[in-house]
């Protein structure tokens, strides 16, 4: 499979920031963007979509691009995304990313199907981490950004694997969540969570009506 390139981006303005999210699908803690504008002349070699690149790979590349790049995070906390839902809280990591870069760049690709609400001149790219290079640049840094929180949560919660699964619904994920119950980075909004919260609350009621 070809690896992503500045092909689908070329006839767009520069400096342009390509756009991408990590964390929507976890059980818990927060959601994670980033913007990334890449030097065409100087950039790291071997990007690609982050979930096609093993840890040590990401990792590398992430650790030129801090330097050979200009990159914005944005984040959203697990607060925000049970009050606003996982879509929004998306669309609103990806905004403060593009606003943590500290300039307005000429032009923006949104890896997704939609852009936030936003005035900026900008394009969404369905699959745009498997296409773009600026996209995926960026899904590279909030994948490593969004892992590293979660290895640190897992060392004040430990128990759920989250160094491991990162949050996602893991089988062992899951288990922890039954055994242990949720932590208050758990997504409250979700159904997993909630029915963990609800087996915890009926055992209350039971010893209540005896």
């Amino acid at each position: 499979m070809p690896r992503p390139c500045f092909k689908i981006e070329k006839d767009d303005p520069l400096p342009l920031a390509g756009v991408d999210e990590a964390g929507c699908a976890p059980l818990a803690g927060p959601v994670v963007a980033a913007a990334v504008v890449l030097d065409r002349e100087r950039f790291p070699r071997g990007i690609d979509d982050s979930k096609k690149l093993p840890l040590e790979a990401r990792e590398a590349i992430h650790a030129k691009l801090m330097v050979q790049a200009r990159c914005g995070v944005g984040i959203c906390s697990v607060e925000e995304i049970d009050a606003l839902n996982i879509y929004w809280a998306r669309m609103l990591a990806m905004a403060r990313a593009v606003e943590a870069l500290s300039f307005d760049p000429a032009f923006v690709l949104v890896d997704g199907n939609r852009c936030p609400r936003w005035e900026r001149p900008s394009r969404p790219i369905i699959a745009g981490d498997a296409k773009s290079r600026s996209i995926a640049a960026a899904s590279i840094v909030a994948k490593v950004t969004r892992d590293r929180i979660m290895a640190e949560h897992a060392l004040a919660w430990p128990g759920y694997g989250w160094e491991r699964n990162r949050g996602y619904p893991t089988a062992d994920h899951r288990r922890a969540l039954r055994e242990l119950g949720p932590t208050p980075l758990h997504r409250t909004s979700f159904n997993l969570v909630r029915e963990a919260i609800a087996a915890q609350v009926q055992p209350l009621f039971a010893i209540a009506a005896e």
